[in-house]
Order: structure tokens, then C-alpha cells, then sequence
């Protein structure tokens, strides 16, 4: 079973710069999780083409983006008569309120950092490529960084053992949790573990993208801009480790752009979830035929 990528979703180092179009399975993952998430229902496969239409995302996009995430595991397909419906596999779901729960609770600037860090040691045959790969990409999603070869690093106390239990390589991990001694120090070593450059980036990014009243010129309506902002924003987030403020930059720009988020956000709701009731077609695979 595949996880959804973070190197590519969230990753260390550079990446897609906000601003750039948002790739369609992105679109696809904020689209359920807004819409679907929660509520146990399908979207027919119409009813979200006509959404997407609404952020200049055509027909043929969608419908390929549907079937590859059926492919992965993170769509279900139902089909009622001659109508297909699509809804969230528990996989998908889990990586969305994971995902919720990193907009609206967690926060983008982390002030509350005991000192304690969580480390992973891990040692693969060079032969097991697609372990490796798999793992790195867990980690990445949990906010570890490379320290250096074989060796991650995450601030905070992190619950290793749900991370790696899917992937059967318990016993060739080890984690630990504990502070940083002399002479490390902590302001270094998330400099070497991660891009700090680039995460900031995101965030600027992000505000010249939807700060002075902009908006992206692809989206036709509210709907169509709820959906934008909101990828963009869960794009931006799982790309954060959630690094301790203290040892940030001053000026860090993501405490603005998580307000300039959760304003437009409520600007957005009321009309996007009026028009969302009038478009979407939705069915309940758990009800009665």
C-alpha cells in the first residue's frame, strides 16, 4: 500500500513555489476533504467536473486524477446506475483530518517546544529502494529532517511506532527522544536538517498569491477560490516540520500568512458552501439502493 508522497506534497528543500498551479490530485485531496470528509457520502464524477471547471480544471483532467487515486487507495469508486460516485477511503480520510487537524489546531508557528527532540536511526540494504523510499516519505510527513546518513531528526515528542508499523521495519529502526548536549546546539541543527530558506519561501509565497486583495485569476467564483486557498494552505503546512519559533528567523512569516489564511477562509465559506449545495451530487454508498 502507498502513502500520498510527501516528498513531493510537502518535502525538505525547495518546492513548488506558491503561486504555481496546484496539481490536480492536490486539488483532488483539499476537494474531498472540505466536501466529503466526515459526512460518509460520495461525489459523482459530473458533479465534480462541474466544480472543478470553476478553478479552469477540465474535464479530462479530473476524470484521470479520479481513476489514479482510486489506483493509490485514497478513492473509492461506486457506480449507481449509470452514474459513478467517488468517496474517501479510511486511508485518505486519515490523511485529511490529519491534515485538518495541522490547519485549524495545531497552528503554523510553534511557541510551545519543550527542548525535547525525537531522533530515528535506521540502516537498509541497499537493494530494499523502494523501503527506503517509503520511509524517508513517512518521515518527511511526520516533520523529521536528515541530520545525516541513516540518522532523522524532529522537534517534539513524536509517536514513532504508527509511522513505521505499516511499512514492517520495526526492528530496523531505532528511535530515542531526548535534549541536545554540548556542543550542539539547537539553532544549527535545524539548519542542517531543514531548508529554512525555503520554508519561508512557501509563506512568502503565499501571502504575494493572496495578500492585497488578490486573487488567483483561474478561480471563477467562491467555491472556486475556497478550493485554491485551502490547497494552497494544506500544501504549505505539510511542507512545514513545524519548527520551534525560537530558534526561527525574526520577522518568520507564517504567523501572517495563517491569519491572512483563516481571514479569507471565512470570507470565503458562506457563498462557496451555498453554491457547493446547489452543484454536488451527493449519495450515501452506506444507505439503502
Amino acid at each position: 500500500m502507498t502513502h500520498p508522497d510527501p516528498a513531493q506534497e510537502r518535502g525538505q528543500g525547495p518546492a513548488a513555489e506558491c503561486g504555481a498551479p496546484p496539481r490536480p490530485q492536490s486539488l483532488m485531496l483539499s476537494f474531498f476533504g472540505i466536501h466529503v470528509l466526515g459526512t460518509n457520502t460520495a461525489l459523482s464524477s459530473a458533479s465534480v467536473i462541474d466544480a472543478f471547471a470553476r478553478v479552469a480544471v477540465g474535464e479530462d483532467a479530473v476524470r484521470s486524477t479520479l481513476t489514479r487515486m482510486v489506483g493509490r487507495g485514497l478513492l473509492a469508486r461506486h457506480r449507481r446506475g449509470r452514474r459513478m460516485y467517488f468517496s474517501l477511503t479510511s486511508r485518505a480520510a486519515a490523511v485529511l483530518a490529519d491534515g485538518q487537524e495541522r490547519i485549524w489546531r495545531t497552528g503554523a508557528v510553534n511557541r510551545a517546544w519543550d527542548g525535547t527532540w525525537t531522533l530515528i536511526g535506521f540502516s537498509l540494504p541497499e537493494s530494499w529502494r523502494r523501503e527506503r523510499h517509503d520511509l524517508r516519505s513517512r518521515l518527511v510527513w511526520a516533520g523529521f529532517g536528515p541530520l545525516q546518513n541513516g540518522l532523522w531528526v524532529a522537534p517534539g515528542r513524536v509517536d514513532v511506532a504508527p509511522l513505521v508499523a505499516e511499512l514492517g521495519l520495526g526492528d530496523r529502526i531505532r528511535a530515542f527522544q531526548g535534549e541536545v548536549a554540548a556542543p550542539t546546539e539547537a539553532g544549527p541543527l535545524l539548519g542542517t536538517a531543514f531548508d529554512i530558506d525555503a520554508i519561508a519561501q512557501g509563506y512568502r509565497g503565499f501571502l504575494a498569491r493572496w495578500g492585497g486583495g488578490s486573487v488567483p485569476a483561474e478561480a471563477r467564483d467562491d467555491l472556486g477560490r475556497q478550493l485554491l486557498l485551502h490547497t494552497d494552505w494544506l500544501d504549505l503546512v505539510r511542507r512545514d516540520p513545524h519548527l520551534p519559533a525560537e530558534h526561527l528567523p525574526e520577522q518568520w512569516p507564517a504567523a501572517r500568512a495563517e491569519e491572512l489564511f483563516r481571514e479569507l477562509a471565512h470570507r470565503f465559506e458562506p457563498e462557496a458552501s451555498r453554491t457547493a449545495r446547489e452543484i454536488l451530487d451527493r449519495w450515501d454508498p452506506t444507505g439503502p439502493a
